[in-house]
Formats: structure tokens, C-alpha cells, sequence
């Protein structure tokens, strides 16, 4: 086996993993070797790891403080009691808004209250006015609506624009007896593009990480029993990033 690092970069987060690749693959462009599993639901979690990070990626590579985060929910008239028809209400609203604002990026979630199981919708987006978002939902007068926060502190350490937290919380709305996609993002989301990896010239471990880019610091490592190694870094606090306006293909 041999060992390589990659670094992402997805809005103020450079992530850097280290794994192990077959001896015989291409280092630049091959892929974490898929670990043995002793069962199915153990396979079933790594996969649920995978999707939970790559949406992680995606959310702050989109957002910033300046993106509204709303909560939307049914009013009596308009109550659904199945996940299709909620999805049916989804559809119709985002049609709506994009019909006005073309341009904008939309990540959407389903989930049900866990007293009322009531179904409500969050959504994240950039490029649509608040008072569109309120007066183009046509199913309930309860709305919350807020800007991200610029400052997101975890474990005591100022993590600026690092999104992680939310981006995981929604994540989770989702549930087995939904089916389909975990969540619903436009096409002309910002995906992350990792850079080529590069082979291991030293023994890394969570006590030994690679440097730090510029401007960064080190916030969190990740190791598993299968010899992958994860390091985040987040720029400096008030660094102000801009986003990239790139399509995902």
C-alpha cells in the first residue's frame, strides 16, 4: 500500500486527508481504498459518513454570512401528511423563486417536528430577497428568517465561517421512510474540486499533522481503525471570503 495526502478547499475550510491507495494505482488520481466491513449496517454508516461530508462540503462552499437561512412552515389549511405531497409543495415554492430569481442557489430540507410531526421545510439560499421568500410561500404565515452567522464558535475556538454544524443538523432531517435524496440543492451549486494528491513523505498522525496552509489553523482531526486521516483548518477569523461563481457540472 502506499500513502498519499490531498487538500480540499470549500468556502474558509481546507480539508486535508491522508490515506492509503493499492501499490499499483496512479496516486493522482486514485481513490481511498474501500475498507473491509464485519457487517452491513457498518458498511451502511461508512456510506452515510461519506454523503454527511460530501454535503458538508458542498453547504460551506456556497454560503457565507451574507446567505438567509429560513425556516418555513404549514399552517392548518395547507397541512400535508405525507413526504410526497410535502416534496410536491417543496417543488412548487422553488419553481416559484427561481422563476424570479434564475441565479440564485437553494439548498432545501424536509423534516417533520418531533411533538406536532408536522411537516416543515428549511432552506439556505443566496440571491433571493427576504420579503420574496416570505410573500412566494403560499402555505403558512410562521416564518423565521436569518442571516448565517459570521462567527461560529466550537469547543471554545473561533471558527469564522465554518458552517459545519448547521450543514450537519439539516443533514439529519432526513429519514429512511422518505426515500430519494437527502436534500435538494440547485444545479448551479459551487462543487469542490480537490486537489491532486501527492505521496506521503512523512508519518503523519493526529498528534503529527501536515503544516497549516497560509492563514489557516488547525481545528479538528479524524482517524479511523482503517488508517484514514482527515485534518480541517479554517482561515483565520476576518479573512472575508468571496464565493466563486462555478456551476457544478
Amino acid at each position: 500500500m502506499k500513502r498519499v495526502k490531498r487538500r480540499t478547499f470549500y468556502g474558509c475550510i481546507c480539508e486535508q486527508e491522508v490515506y492509503s491507495i493499492k501499490d499499483h494505482t496512479d496516486h493522482r488520481t486514485a481513490e481511498p481504498t474501500e475498507p473491509r466491513f464485519k457487517s452491513e449496517e457498518e458498511r451502511e454508516h461508512h456510506r452515510t459518513e461519506i454523503s454527511r461530508r460530501r454535503h458538508s462540503r458542498l453547504f460551506n462552499a456556497n454560503f457565507s454570512h451574507d446567505s438567509l437561512y429560513s425556516t418555513l412552515t404549514l399552517d392548518t389549511e395547507n397541512e400535508v401528511h405525507e413526504y410526497e405531497e410535502m416534496k410536491r409543495l417543496r417543488d412548487n415554492y422553488i419553481r416559484r423563486l427561481r422563476r424570479r430569481h434564475p441565479d440564485a442557489v437553494i439548498f432545501a430540507y424536509i423534516g417533520r417536528g418531533k411533538n406536532t410531526h408536522r411537516f416543515h421545510m428549511h432552506m439556505v439560499s443566496n440571491g433571493i430577497p427576504e420579503e420574496d421568500i416570505r410573500n412566494l410561500w403560499k402555505y403558512g404565515k410562521n416564518f423565521r428568517i436569518e442571516h448565517l452567522r459570521e462567527h461560529n464558535i466550537y469547543d471554545g475556538v473561533d471558527h469564522g465561517e465554518d458552517f459545519t454544524a448547521l450543514a450537519n443538523y439539516l443533514f439529519d432531517h432526513w429519514q429512511q421512510e422518505y426515500g430519494g435524496h437527502r436534500w435538494f440543492n440547485t444545479r448551479n451549486a459551487i462543487r469542490p474540486d480537490p486537489e491532486r494528491p501527492t505521496l506521503v513523505i512523512r508519518n503523519y498522525t493526529e498528534d503529527h499533522p501536515p503544516v497549516a496552509p497560509r492563514g489557516y489553523i488547525l481545528v479538528e482531526t479524524e482517524s479511523t481503525r482503517y488508517g484514514y486521516l482527515r485534518f480541517l483548518y479554517v482561515k483565520k477569523p476576518g479573512s472575508r471570503r468571496r464565493i466563486r461563481k462555478e456551476p457544478i457540472l
